[in-house]
Formats: C-alpha cells, structure tokens, sequence
C-alpha cells in the first residue's frame, strides 16, 4: 500500500509541476503585448507626428519633422466667399514662420463644391492670385464618410485628447502646440489675424 502511495504521490506531483510551468509560459507570453499597448496606444492618441502625406506636388510631407513647432491647420477652397482668407494666412506665415510657426492647407472639396480643380491647378491659383508658400497638401477629404485619417484626428476626442469637432466649413483651423496635441478649434469666419490667433501664437 505504502509503495503505491508513493507511485501516486509522485505522478501527482510531476503532473503539477508541469501545469505551472505551462501556465508561467502562458503569463510571460501574454505580459509583452500589454505593455506594448500601454506605451504605445497613449502617444498615437495625442499627438500628429505619426501623419506623413503628400504636398501639392506629390512630395512626401512627414509631420515629425514640426517637432517643437506651433501649427495651424486649415482647410481651403478656391471658389469660395471666405478664399480672399489665403492672403490674411500667407501673411500671418510670413511674420511668425522663423518663430516656431507653420500653417499647413488641405485644399477640400466637402463644401459647395468649392475646390473643383486638380492639385497642378490648385498650386497654380494659390500661387498666382495669393502668393502662397507655406505648406500645402494634396487634396483631401475634411468630413463624411472618406475623411481623411489626419481629419479623423482632429474632429475626434478619442484620438485628439481634446474634444469632438465638425468641420462647418471652408477655412476652419485647428490650432496644434509645440507638442502636437490638439489645443483649439477656430471658426472659419474668424480672420487668421484675429487677436485670438495671434495671442495663441505670440504667448504659451
């Protein structure tokens, strides 16, 4: 009886000796992926430097590279009441661009139909009837169902950290910090040289 006691006993415990070392293999597994996912998900959520596009001319535009720097974002158009607004911004570009600023256009189609033409025309008309220099992007779409996902970013709380927002119109900007996270929401009708905008620029 002794002898068969000491049989059982010894199966037993090879069987649970195996059954942790199963389980540590399983725990040690599965730790990496949520760490992964606790470091990574939060810094994807705030910021815009994860974003590359492409320009009107088709270069690759890689938003890290505004690291450090304030950015207005702003969709245009070319036939639109509020396009003479071009000229207010390559002003405001011209005085604060050497001052850790840049203002970034997303020409769009969403409104009216106000922005029919091609990247080549668009260029060619931002150029010609306003001098624009600061950096533009190929088309895109603000809203709806084929937003873009640089858009999807700035209109939702859940990927900006800041609040949800709806692009209205031509013209709205979006205000980004030195740390490219989401810091205010601008309606297109207020001129990019309104005290509001320059107090953000100049302060912070």
């Amino acid at each position: 009886m002794a002898k068969n006691f000491n049989l059982i006993k010894k199966k037993l415990m090879k069987q649970l000796i195996a059954l942790i070392t199963i389980l540590s293999i399983i725990i040690s597994c599965n730790k990496p992926k949520k760490m992964a996912n606790q470091i990574n998900t939060p810094n994807q959520a705030q910021n815009i430097y994860r974003f590359k596009l492409k320009t009107l001319d088709g270069n690759d535009f890689d938003f890290a590279t505004l690291r450090g720097t304030k950015i207005m974002l702003v969709n245009t158009a070319s036939k639109c009441g509020l396009t003479p607004q071009y000229k207010d911004l390559q002003a405001l570009y011209e005085k604060y661009n050497d001052k850790d600023f840049t203002i970034i256009g997303f020409p769009a189609n969403n409104f009216g139909a106000q922005e029919p033409g091609t990247n080549t025309e668009i260029k060619s008309f931002c150029s010609i009837n306003y001098g624009v220099t600061f950096p533009m992007m190929a088309k895109i779409s603000v809203k709806g169902n084929d937003i873009h996902p640089i858009y999807q970013f700035l209109t939702q709380k859940s990927k900006n950290g800041l609040q949800d927002s709806e692009v209205t119109w031509n013209f709205q900007k979006y205000l980004i910090n030195k740390n490219g996270m989401l810091e205010m929401v601008i309606s297109p009708k207020i001129l990019p040289n309104s005290s509001e905008i320059i107090n953000w620029i100049e302060n912070n």
